[in-house]
């Protein structure tokens, strides 16, 4: 075990504290270096949150050598809500930008995924590697059958993504009974080149690493990306049926390797 290892714990928020903690990693991840913002952004107390917060679960990375009265000691986060804690009338994040009728009508015992990031000075190491871990026991543990949520290409500039946006609908499209859509304004389709027209190595050039991690794993696209100003990115919705992975891709899953950070 490396000497940094022994230093990290891995557990769900418990108070106030451990979410602030949380949402100062998001400010430093996402405000600071991907240049997001919100109505919600506190700037001052350098916090990234949102009205989301105190319904989701926050998976923690904590490494126990950091000032956890200064809320540095996290440095590593992933947001996590299971469909069976929402109430009547309540909705998932997402649903802002996605039409989510097909995953509410399956029945299926489902989990959506978010706001998941790490301190730079954590990437590159086994950071990820302990986060997914968790990820794989929380899912396990609830019998989990669908994960879902929005995943980020960085900038809005949807010419400078045609490829990977082109790529991700003609090779890795949902099928129908899982197929979310984008919805609004801010909506666009995905096939903006031709099948034809691929560069297959362009796409995997531009593709986020943890989106091609959940490709591995058997993971589909819904139909069409959304455009996110406040954040800054152009967003795809991932979806993962853990009854539709191959064998190959279930014994990767449970033996819960991390995805590449």
């Amino acid at each position: 075990m490396q000497a940094e290892e022994r230093h990290f714990t891995l557990r769900l928020a418990q108070d106030s504290r451990d979410l602030a903690a949380a949402q100062r990693l998001r400010y430093r991840v996402f405000v600071q270096e991907l240049g997001a913002d919100g109505p919600l952004v506190d700037h001052q107390a350098q916090l990234e949150r949102d009205a989301f917060d105190a319904v989701f679960d926050h998976l923690l990375l904590i490494d126990t050598r950091r000032d956890a009265a200064a809320l540095e000691d996290v440095v590593g986060v992933y947001r996590l809500l299971p469909g069976a804690k929402l109430t009547m009338g309540q909705q998932f994040y997402s649903e802002d930008e996605f039409d989510l009728t097909a995953l509410r009508a399956s029945g299926r015992k489902l989990l959506e995924l978010g706001r998941s990031c790490v301190h730079p000075d954590y990437r590159g190491g086994s950071a990820m590697l302990h986060l997914w871990n968790a990820l794989a026991d929380y899912v396990l543990a609830r019998g989990i059958e669908v994960m879902f949520g929005a995943a980020s290409f960085h900038g809005t500039d949807v010419q400078a993504l045609a490829q990977p946006l082109a790529y991700l609908h003609h090779k890795h499209l949902a099928p129908e009974v899982l197929r979310v859509r984008a919805i609004g304004p801010n909506a666009l389709p995905m096939d903006l080149v031709s099948e034809g027209d691929l560069d297959r190595r362009a796409a995997m050039l531009g593709t986020p690493a943890l989106i091609k991690a959940y490709l591995r794993l058997g993971g589909f696209v819904g139909d069409g990306a959304y455009i996110d100003h406040a954040f800054n990115t152009t967003d795809v919705c991932l979806v993962m049926d853990t009854g539709l992975m191959s064998a190959r891709h279930r014994q990767f899953y449970e033996r819960k390797k991390a995805p590449e950070a």
